[in-house]
């Protein structure tokens, strides 16, 4: 189906996304931290990434604004993950251009909706 980007410093986490979108039949693509993403973005060029906001060096807010300002990255669906949930972390990732903002803990069932929508919108 889809190429999607895990990208979270808690590798239980990375591990639950990994399964439930392997679970969809997607192809899943993670990296452990912000830089790492950047690193293999282009690399592995995905359909969407879910990227948590929280990580250390490089974070999700960071790796959001540089996809988003690069012609070639700029389309990517971006679903924040985080335990942030206050409306001006919502506002924040909204103004950077990301798709939509997940709060931790997550139902994996709505996530998994929610990736599918992303991805059906992207195709038409």
């Amino acid at each position: 189906m889809a190429r999607i980007m895990a990208v979270d410093d808690d590798h239980v986490i990375r591990g639950l996304l990994a399964v439930n979108l392997e679970m969809e039949g997607h192809e899943v693509v993670t990296a452990v931290d912000g830089q790492d993403a950047l690193n293999k973005v282009r690399e592995s060029k995905p359909d969407l990434i879910l990227l948590d906001v929280m990580m250390p060096q490089v974070n999700g807010w960071q790796v959001a604004e540089t996809l988003k300002a690069d012609e070639e990255t700029r389309d990517i669906p971006i679903v924040f993950l985080s335990a942030r949930a206050m409306e001006a972390d919502v506002r924040k990732g909204t103004d950077i251009g990301v798709d939509s903002y997940v709060t931790k803990p997550f139902d994996p069932i709505d996530l998994m909706e929610l990736v599918s929508r992303l991805l059906a919108e992207r195709e038409a």
